[in-house]
């Protein structure tokens, strides 16, 4: 399957809400009224598109109606056109150290799908020739631990781990340590779940970073935030805390398969500007794919 085709899939709900409405508001009169805009920004805040980016679209069409009328007008190209240029400066690229192992953290909230996500980013990485290991620093959840290995063992990705209940920040630092004696391109760090709210895991997670970067210069190199597509623009105070507690490199927004308020990628991403570096869009292991702006503003306004 085509990447443009899993973006169109993994959109279909989010696309076809917004298909379903915009049609609706635009053959519904031939003029573009006051009520109108008001009705095409109704429908793309409820794709969770954000204010920022509804008010630049609505803007947009606005200016397009006032300039050549309403023949021709294509609302989707329109917003297809602003979204694109929004998220044109994304990049989606994993950062790497200047030189030997790339250690990459990966945060979020309970029941976003961290683990999975490590699992899913440590296939990919293999599948462009380089090597990989997994830490399970989620120590106090037996069942992450447990689900890390069997993910290493589908995927034969080595996991190292340490007893239940031990010290993420001792667990990451042998990670570093095992890694770098192997050779290995990349470590990815899959850190336990914690509420944005709770200033003491907050702090638990700023440890592990202290003490990756104590052991190797510059790690964690690349901090990604998982963001779940279903929860829309509620994501985006989960995203606001995290980074200021540690300093968030980059977003996964995972599920997107699952939900209509698939706009909150664009909403997020405009208001922190943050690059969103992969979306999860299924089950499989290549459902993780490296985000490109211009196929997912086609699979969002395709007519």
């Amino acid at each position: 399957m085509g990447l443009f085709q899993k973006f169109k899939d993994g959109l279909f709900k989010t696309h076809d809400r917004l298909l379903h409405e915009i049609k609706r508001i635009v053959s519904g009169s031939p003029k573009l009224t006051e009520t109108t805009l008001e009705e095409l920004e109704h429908a793309l805040i409820g794709a969770d598109l954000g204010m920022a980016m509804t008010t630049q679209i609505v803007a947009a069409v606005k200016k397009a109606y006032e300039t050549q009328g309403g023949t021709g007008l294509d609302v989707f190209a329109i917003a297809r056109a602003e979204v694109e240029k929004s998220l044109g400066a994304n990049q989606s690229e994993l950062r790497r150290a200047g030189s030997g192992l790339t250690v990459v953290s990966i945060v979020g909230v309970n029941g976003t799908g961290k683990t999975t996500t490590s699992a899913k980013l440590a296939h990919l990485i293999q599948s462009r020739g380089e090597t990989t290991l997994l830490a399970a620093c989620d120590t106090f959840r037996a069942a992450a631990v447990e689900q890390l290995k069997v993910w290493g063992g589908r995927l034969n990705v080595h996991v190292i781990a340490g007893a239940h209940g031990a010290d993420p920040a001792a667990v990451a630092h042998d990670a570093i340590t095992a890694a770098t004696a192997r050779g290995t391109h990349f470590l990815l760090v899959d850190t336990a779940g914690r509420l944005h709210t709770k200033h003491n895991l907050m702090q638990e997670l700023q440890k592990v970073h202290r003490v990756m970067g104590k052991q190797l210069a510059g790690a964690p190199h690349e901090v990604l935030l998982v963001l779940d597509a279903t929860t829309g623009i509620n994501a985006l105070t989960q995203a606001r805390e995290f980074h200021k507690a540690v300093p968030i490199t980059g977003l996964v927004i995972t599920k997107l398969d699952g939900t209509s308020k698939g706009g909150m990628v664009v909403a997020i991403q405009k208001e922190l500007g943050l690059p969103v570096k992969f979306i999860g869009l299924g089950e499989k292991p290549d459902d993780l794919q490296p985000f490109d702006a211009k196929q997912f503003a086609e699979a969002l306004f395709s007519e």
